[in-house]
């Protein structure tokens, strides 16, 4: 399903954005169609409204419609400092004739509101659809699933293997995939989980091969081993060497891959040079829509996560 109302930002370089915001003919046209563009934020001023670059021309976003909620109180106003120097959705609300120039009021509030409406309209539980990390929190990240739209992403339905903190797993500024839990219409919310993007036991596990020696997480400490993470959905159980510590990047050997137990066997054989930031997800899913998710192989003798998406 194609979405018109993407994550700021993924418009902004268009041919289609540059075009409609190139001159005041295309920008009236789009006015008239209440089209939503993208600009960049330039400054916000002292009454918190927001400068926004359009093309050749400078716009204004006055503060109440900056976001959705600003005006009512309950977005807080780092909602709108926190987008200088970054994309922002709007539509254009009117166009005057100055002695300096055109002046452009814009709207973003407006734009998320067709967003959100339309998200709620269209969209369904299972569907896997794009978001933009814009914030993180140790209980979830909060992501971009159009036009600024927020939505958020608990810590445990990030990925199967535990983590600490979302930093763990994602960045700022990172475009990733999800799909959506439920659809809250009443509240105009968008659950969103990660996890069952990333893959199966099986998918994961047919990634390694016993005999091979790879990186990987400490993401638990035992008495009786240590929790190596190989993927964001693949962890095994090692013997722990003196001085580990939970979240040391380590190097094992896999001794061996048993489906039937969903189990790893891993050997640590030594502590890496931390990695600069989370390693890149691998999605096994990037499009449709899904109504059931097992991790746990067929015939498995243990249960594993299971994810039903029902409307």
């Amino acid at each position: 399903m194609t979405n018109c109302f993407l994550p700021e930002g993924r418009s902004l370089h268009t041919p289609e954005n540059i075009t409609a915001c190139g001159n005041l003919e295309a920008l009236t046209q789009a006015m008239a169609a209440e089209r939503v563009l993208e600009g960049t934020a330039l400054l916000c001023d002292e009454n918190h409204d927001l400068l926004v670059q359009v093309g050749p021309f400078t716009g204004r976003i006055p503060r109440k419609e900056t976001a959705l909620g600003i005006a009512e109180g309950v977005t807080r106003d780092i909602a709108i400092l926190a987008r200088v120097g970054k994309p922002v959705a709007f539509v254009v609300e009117s166009i005057a004739d100055t002695p300096h120039g055109p002046s452009l009021l814009l709207s973003r509030r407006k734009a998320q509101e067709k967003a959100l409406a339309h998200l709620l309209e269209r969209w369904s539980p299972g569907q896997v659809v794009p978001a933009t990390v814009t914030h993180l929190e140790p209980f979830g990240a909060f992501v971009d699933v159009g036009c600024g739209v927020p939505s958020m992403i608990g810590v445990d339905r990030l990925s199967v293997s535990r983590i600490a903190h979302p930093k763990d797993r994602l960045r700022v500024g990172q475009e990733i995939f999800a799909a959506v839990l439920s659809l809250d219409r009443e509240r105009r919310r968008v659950l969103l989980t990660h996890r069952e993007l990333l893959g199966t036991w099986e998918e994961n596990a047919a990634l390694f091969r016993p005999g091979m020696t790879v990186p990987g997480h400490v993401r638990g400490l035992k008495d009786y081993g240590a929790f190596v993470e190989l993927t964001a959905n693949l962890s095994g159980l090692a013997e722990c060497k003196a001085g580990v510590r939970e979240g040391d990047r380590v190097s094992v050997y896999i001794k061996s891959i048993l489906p039937e137990r969903m189990k790893l066997k891993l050997l640590m054989i030594d502590v890496l040079p931390p990695a600069e930031g989370p390693e890149p997800n691998r999605y096994f899913i990037t499009d449709g829509v899904m109504d059931r998710w097992n991790y746990a192989p067929a015939g498995c003798q243990k249960t594993g996560g299971e994810t039903i998406f029902s409307a």
